[in-house]
């Protein structure tokens, strides 16, 4: 007789392997029941839940960064803003007339713009419903509150935070941040100070003058319209609505847009090794960052408006 015959079954090895495998990967399937949109429902969920983590994550560890570099730049400027006075003075004058002078000509353009928008078509329109006493605070309320800060912070952002951002990137790309530090130079004494300070001042002064261009220019266009205002009415209405707090919070919210926009461009430009084709990508976040961080420093201000 030969050698028994082996009844091969479906635990064997290999084939028990084989087909544990192919019951462990197999679907669930019950009658009148379709598991396979259930599965890949809950695989869109689980990866959607991913990314919303990894975003609040990535958020989290962005504002830390930001906190900890603004920390650091304010701690640099309490104790080293007279030291080397003839070499920062300087930058922080060129970097006030790189964010205020050259910009004035782009700032009258949006300022004779919103006054035609604003100013103009709202006072137009209360003379029509016979409200023109209250076209001071309107325009208060409207052009020195909200818009004439916040306009001029995008104006800054997007003329001289992008720019800020390409240099500082470009710089630590080709090493000259390290040179400076091996030279004994403090990149942010030297790199950091003068732009916070000089971007702070520069949408300061920038603003002011975008308001007063806008309220002349704003009569200047309800004027020619016909409008039956006075111009001693119209001014003492302005006079009559501004109090004393808007001055301080428009000093207070206007050099915190320039502070913040200058820390979070030189964050990007500075904070870690970039290469070349990273200095884009590193603008991008800073403009959006800085946007985000502007508009919820502008709410936080509505509120302290609405509790006056």
């Amino acid at each position: 007789m030969g050698p028994p015959l082996k009844c091969r079954t479906a635990v064997d090895p290999p084939t028990g392997a084989t087909y544990f495998a192919a019951v462990r990967n197999a679907p669930v399937s019950t009658p009148g029941f379709d598991s396979s949109s259930d599965v890949t429902q809950d695989r869109w969920a689980r990866r959607y839940l991913n990314w919303i983590g990894w975003r609040i994550l990535r958020l989290i560890n962005t504002i830390r960064g930001l906190g900890a570099f603004g920390l650091i730049t304010l701690g640099v400027m309490a104790t080293k803003f007279k030291t080397a006075s003839h070499v920062i003075h300087p930058l922080i004058r060129a970097q006030i007339h790189r964010a205020g002078v050259r910009l004035l000509p782009i700032v009258s353009f949006v300022a004779l713009a919103l006054g035609l928008v604003v100013i103009g078509q709202t006072v137009a329109l209360l003379s029509r419903v016979g409200a023109t006493t209250y076209a001071g605070t309107i325009m208060v309320t409207v052009v020195v509150r909200e818009l004439g800060p916040l306009i001029t912070a995008l104006l800054v952002l997007a003329r001289i935070g992008t720019a800020i951002v390409i240099e500082l990137g470009t710089a630590r790309a080709l090493g000259e941040v390290e040179a400076l530090e091996a030279l004994g130079i403090d990149p942010i004494h030297y790199l950091v100070m003068p732009r916070v300070v000089g971007l702070a001042l520069g949408i300061f002064s920038l603003t002011v003058y975008l308001i007063l261009m806008t309220l002349v220019g704003g009569y200047l266009f309800a004027f020619l319209q016909d409008v039956p205002l006075m111009p001693g009415d119209y001014f003492s209405q302005l006079a009559t609505a501004l109090r004393w707090e808007d001055f301080v919070l428009l000093a207070l919210k206007t050099c915190a847009f320039g502070a913040i926009i200058a820390v979070v461009t030189c964050y990007h430009g500075l904070a870690r090794p970039l290469r070349i084709q990273e200095v884009a990508e590193a603008t991008t976040r800073a403009v959006v960052e800085s946007l985000v961080a502007c508009t919820v420093l502008d709410a936080l201000f509505i509120i302290v408006y609405l509790l006056m």
